[in-house]
């Protein structure tokens, strides 16, 4: 999704609940929609927010994360580091997306496709338990670590 329509969507959501798309919340978005791919922590956000609105602060960064947390807009995830991350839901997604964590390397990737459909059928069905989302990580070691092991001589 491009920019400018992400940014028209997310206006139309906060108005429909009640907020304003100010130039702070304007500015923290955009940091998150230019980096996407990145699972930004609440103080990245607020460092890469304030070169484009120098008057922000990190309350307000805090408060637009809640508020686009709390509207689905962008979710909120913890990895090994104990930081909490946001991370840009993905436009007419239902749930969201799963990431594969490396050990070795700290690095992230996303996993688009929703593998647990059947797992939630289950769920509801043997558990009587309305599922509205879940969150899956992959903790392992990607193919580029397991790539470097391989041609890297062991130590005797």
């Amino acid at each position: 999704m491009n920019t400018t329509l992400a940014l028209k969507k997310t206006k139309e959501q906060l108005h429909d609940s009640g907020f304003k798309l100010t130039p702070q919340r304007e500015a923290t978005l955009l940091v998150l929609l230019e980096n996407e791919k990145d699972h930004l922590s609440a103080e990245e956000i607020y460092l890469l927010t304030k070169q484009k609105n120098p008057d922000i602060g990190l309350a307000t960064v805090y408060r637009t994360l809640e508020i686009l947390t709390e509207l689905k807009i962008v979710d909120k995830v913890s990895f090994n580091d104990g930081l909490a991350r946001y991370d840009l839901r993905k436009a007419g997604a239902k749930h969201f997306h799963h990431h594969l964590l490396c050990l070795e390397c700290g690095s992230i990737q996303e996993i688009e496709e929703d593998l647990l459909i059947d797992v939630e059928k289950v769920v509801e069905q043997q558990f009587g338990f309305q599922v509205s989302d879940h969150r899956l990580t992959f903790h392992g070691i990607c193919a580029a670590c397991q790539k470097k092991k391989k041609t890297t001589p062991t130590q005797p």
